[in-house]
């Protein structure tokens, strides 16, 4: 509208030519502004389109696995011997008999068990930078924060096989406990608690930087009215900050989890590889098992590509991590979207 009025005042005070000049270079500009719309509307459409037809070409890949074996896919074990018996099953006698069990609990196991360790400390950290933090050391931490959140999961992978596995097996487990457990699984350091050390660690960064993003959203007068009773800085943040952040530090946990359940490089390198599913009832020594995950199964038995039934099965575990991933992304818009109406009606 003010470009409009500001058109007009020109052109009544204009000559001819230049009434003319002036025209043309709004009409351009208007033109200019509507490409760049539609640009950005066609990429839009086609990356959703896109997005699509990868969702599409995963799913029909693994609807056959899905067919023979039903929920039982997800409620039955034996993974590691079922894909071999698939491996070698004549070309005309193919095997489609799956269990995923051990898969889908070590992908459980491993992310939450990295939520436990990596939410707590990366709050703790978040607050400290957008509260107790000195200016001179905030933005050297905060750049230090970003830059762990874009190195690759293979060296997260390298520097926990290489540091976190034997410390492990060298500290936590004894010749005993490994002749105890020999029928079971060997325990040597690659195991659940490796891959949530590893695991806590990479997401650590993405949980630190969306909720202090989300902390510095609050407004400051809020943070003003509780000193202006009196309320000391601890309690305002753990009374008045954080109820309402909340919403924000829940959509960056969630976002964190996506991250975590679709991990694949780091966790084969220190998980162990085995499709095993820990007993609670070894005790501590649970957590020194070896695990597999949805996500490094694919990269672990990928030579199985080769032989149709393999391959759907591995595309039966994309599904569920696809889907997993799906739902994920939707609760994290949905509570961003709550929390900027949050801070829409409070402003």
């Amino acid at each position: 509208m003010k470009e409009h009025s500001d058109l007009t005042a020109a052109l009544a005070t204009a000559t001819p030519t230049t009434a003319n000049t002036v025209t043309s270079a709004w009409r351009l500009k208007q033109f200019k502004e509507k490409a760049i719309e539609y640009l950005l509307a066609t990429f839009t459409v086609m990356s959703a389109i896109l997005i699509f037809f990868i969702m599409y070409f995963v799913i029909r890949r693994a609807v056959p696995v899905f067919q023979a074996n039903g929920i039982g896919f997800i409620l039955r074990g034996g993974w590691d011997t079922q894909f071999m018996t698939s491996w070698q099953a004549p070309a005309d006698q193919p095997s489609w008999i799956f269990g995923a069990l051990p898969l889908v609990m070590g992908t459980i196991y491993t992310t939450v068990g990295a939520l436990l360790i990596a939410v707590p400390l990366g709050l703790g950290c978040a607050i400290f930078l957008v509260e107790l933090c000195p200016p001179w050391l905030r933005v050297p931490l905060t750049t230090t924060v970003r830059l762990l959140a874009a190195i690759p999961s293979v060296i997260y992978g390298l520097v926990g096989l290489i540091v976190v596995v034997p410390v492990i097996a060298h500290t936590l487990i004894t010749n005993q406990m490994a002749m105890n457990m020999i029928n079971i699984a060997a325990l040597d350091g690659t195991s659940i608690l490796a891959s949530m050390i590893v695991l806590s660690i990479m997401i650590g960064p993405i949980f630190i930087a969306l909720s202090s993003d989300a902390l510095r959203a609050v407004p400051r007068s809020y943070k003003e009215a509780a000193f202006a009773l009196g309320i000391s800085q601890w309690r305002t943040i753990l009374k008045v900050m954080l109820p309402v952040a909340r919403k924000g530090i829940i959509a960056g946990a969630i976002l964190a989890t996506g991250r975590a359940i679709g991990e694949a490089i780091a966790l084969s390198m220190v998980s162990g590889g085995v499709a095993n599913l820990p007993d609670f009832q070894h005790g501590l020594v649970f957590f020194l098992e070896p695990v597999r995950t949805l996500a490094s199964a694919i990269v672990n038995n990928s030579e199985g590509m080769i032989v149709s039934t393999c391959e759907s099965a591995l595309f039966a575990c994309a599904t569920l991590l696809l889907l997993s991933s799906v739902a994920l992304s939707v609760m994290a818009t949905w509570v961003s979207g709550m929390v900027r109406k949050g801070v829409r009606s409070h402003v």
